[in-house]
């Protein structure tokens, strides 16, 4: 079974640790229902994107990467340090990783990115709040097309949940 993710970057503590517990019980389901092999698509983006890898991992999942551009990593990583440890860590323990052969990342890449994901999961976990954007690549447009390719997406929003303004 291949499951993919898209979600809110701008998560706060509070947050992080609902969304942490509702994906935990969703993965803990799916494996429950389809006992097969459990692998997370995701391109380890901060707040939802890296939750998910986290607990799949820790569940004995397996994990891919596709990572938008050369620019990404350098983007994500903390300014004056060595990288982003949280970033390398996951991608240490990631399975496969297959970079987009873009040199900047902007939203046509995120597009592609998300289009490549959705081409190769069986469902989509969506941590969205459900307030519809025309920002391409966004939580939202990627809800929207994995809904229009009939890919069964499940909402991960807690009572609670906020984003970081």
């Amino acid at each position: 079974m291949r499951v993919g993710v898209t979600g809110h970057m701008d998560l706060g503590p509070e947050t992080t640790d609902l969304v942490a517990e509702a994906l935990r019980a969703h993965l803990l389901e799916l494996r429950e229902t389809q006992p097969a092999d459990m692998i997370g698509v995701s391109c380890l983006a901060p707040g939802a994107d890296r939750i998910f890898a986290r607990i799949l991992l820790d569940m004995g999942g397996r994990l891919e990467v596709i990572m938008p551009s050369g620019e990404y990593t350098a983007e994500l990583a903390d300014p004056g340090s060595d990288g982003d440890p949280a970033l390398a860590e996951l991608l240490s323990r990631a399975d496969f990783v297959r970079p987009i052969a873009e040199p900047l990342a902007r939203p046509q890449v995120y597009v592609a990115v998300n289009d490549a994901m959705l081409e190769s999961v069986d469902s989509l976990v969506a941590v969205w709040n459900g307030v519809a954007s025309t920002k391409l690549g966004g939580t939202a447009h990627v809800v929207h097309t994995a809904r229009s390719r009939s890919i069964p997406v499940k909402i991960i929003w807690p009572k609670g949940a906020t984003r970081q303004s």
